[in-house]
């Protein structure tokens, strides 16, 4: 908490002697000459009070406070002024939100006692804007495993701050939910939340997307196009899937996290941007190599970092994250879900989701629209999810041997198998001999992860297709 009180004067007698009332008190000073360099002070480090004459040049103390004022949350100002100008220290007190007055020269135990309460009153403040917040906020992030929990509790923390988060997690699990957490906990929750997937841009429009464009810069360019840096002002930008972001774009954003400021194509001047800068990507920490982010811009990001565990390792969350997904769907489509069938709760247990929460929350709008009221049976589920549990047994057997290791095991395939059907097939065999470890699997298919969960992915688009068909 700042303990700095910023002293704003244009006499320098005055500003002086202020200063050294202040500082007997016990608090930092910081000194200002008038309103314009009182604005950057500001701007630039934590100041508890404002002590500020009114008549200055320049920017006087009317400007002052009523800048601030449009800024909306500032720290307590105390206005000094001289005998004879009660009126206007009164109407500056009601109309421009100072907290009190004080007459030149203050008495140092009535500015001891106004300071005090200036900060007791910021606090207040400060505190009754968070409880507000967070008794406001509806979190999507539900579960109460220990990773669940800890990630709750690790975005609580860091909400509040204006650290740099790096949100990791496969795809699917649910990084842009995290970091519109970040946003709604934080103190720039009034502000934008703007979220941009660098992966889905073509190389040509990054530029633009990001930093904006000028009308006439470029071909098709036919008005000026605010980049997200500067949608998200006085926000959060969070930066999706940014391994993928090109190398010489990865160049131009790390000098506009140092210096905060844009420059659009075709701009000839830059432009002050105020933004908490999120990012996220599937690649897990250890993975993220130098061919893809450069080393400075990961420290830059990487200040707070948040890992989201995949769906299959905290299973025991999956009754009440369908719940909430649940509540949410009746609310999207007018239905009136109340339960989940224990069979139902079942297969959705045992089942892998390649594609995690986001790949869950489609099976549960399939059910829901599918049963449209009261309980979700298994037959409600997509066929998929109403396949024998172990689909590999109908079409592979294995031949009896003494010797039972899973690198030596013999299959007979039966003839007239789609292709597709026996590799989907294969794949769970070797998956239920792995007890479903996918890393293991993988190694032994001679395939990657990635391709592997593809493969799982594709098979139950396929069931789904064909249920649709049907």
């Amino acid at each position: 908490m700042s303990n700095t009180v910023l002293v704003v004067d244009d006499d320098e007698r005055d500003r002086a002697m202020l200063s050294a009332m202040v500082s007997s008190l016990g608090y930092q000073v910081e000194t200002a000459v008038d309103g314009e360099d009182a604005l950057a002070k500001i701007s630039g480090q934590p100041i508890a009070v404002v002590l500020t004459d009114l008549m200055m040049p320049r920017v006087d103390g009317f400007r002052l406070l009523g800048t601030l004022a449009a800024k909306g949350q500032h720290p307590p100002v105390i206005v000094l002024t001289s005998f004879g100008s009660i009126e206007n220290a009164v109407s500056v007190v009601h109309d421009l939100q100072a907290f009190w007055f004080l007459e030149k020269p203050p008495q140092l135990a009535i500015l001891k006692t106004l300071i005090q309460r200036a900060l007791t009153h910021s606090n207040l403040c400060k505190e009754t804007e968070r409880l507000h917040r967070e008794l406001s906020y509806q979190s999507d992030l539900v579960g109460t495993t220990p990773a669940m929990t800890q990630l709750i509790a690790l975005t609580e923390r860091v909400a509040p701050t204006q650290a740099a988060v790096l949100i990791t997690g496969e795809s699917g699990t649910g990084k842009e939910m995290v970091a519109r957490a970040i946003h709604q906990l934080s103190t720039r929750a009034d502000g934008p939340f703007v979220a941009i997937n660098c992966a889905a841009l073509p190389h040509d429009l990054i530029e633009s997307e990001l930093f904006g464009h000028e009308k006439g810069a470029f071909t098709g360019a036919v008005g000026r196009h605010p980049g997200c840096f500067e949608q998200a002002h006085g926000g959060t930008l969070l930066l999706d899937e940014i391994a993928d972001m090109p190398m010489v774009m990865q160049a131009r954003l790390l000098r506009v996290l140092d210096e905060s400021k844009v420059r659009p194509l075709g701009g000839k001047s830059e432009i002050e941007v105020d933004v908490r800068v999120l990012a996220a990507t599937n690649r897990r920490i250890e993975s993220l190599d130098k061919q893809r982010l450069r080393e400075d811009l990961f420290y830059r990001l990487n200040v707070f970092c948040i890992h989201i565990p995949p769906l299959r390792e905290r299973k025991e969350d999956i009754p009440l994250l369908s719940l909430a997904i649940i509540q949410q769907l009746n609310r999207k489509h007018g239905s009136e879900i109340l339960h989940l069938h224990a069979d139902t709760l079942e297969r959705l247990t045992a089942y892998s989701w390649p594609g995690n929460v986001r790949e869950l929350r489609n099976v549960l709008e399939w059910a829901v629209i599918t049963c449209g009221g009261g309980t979700i049976m298994p037959e409600h589920l997509p066929r998929a999810f109403n396949a024998p549990m172990a689909p590999a047994q109908d079409l592979i057997r294995q031949t009896d041997s003494s010797d039972t290791r899973a690198s030596e095991a013999v299959f007979h395939f039966d003839r007239g198998c789609a292709l597709g059907d026996v590799e989907m097939a294969y794949i769970q065999s070797t998956l239920e001999l792995t007890a479903h470890n996918r890393k293991e699997a993988a190694r032994l298919l001679g395939i990657s992860l990635r391709t592997l969960y593809n493969r799982l992915a594709s098979s139950l688009h396929r069931e789904r297709q064909i249920e649709h068909k049907a």
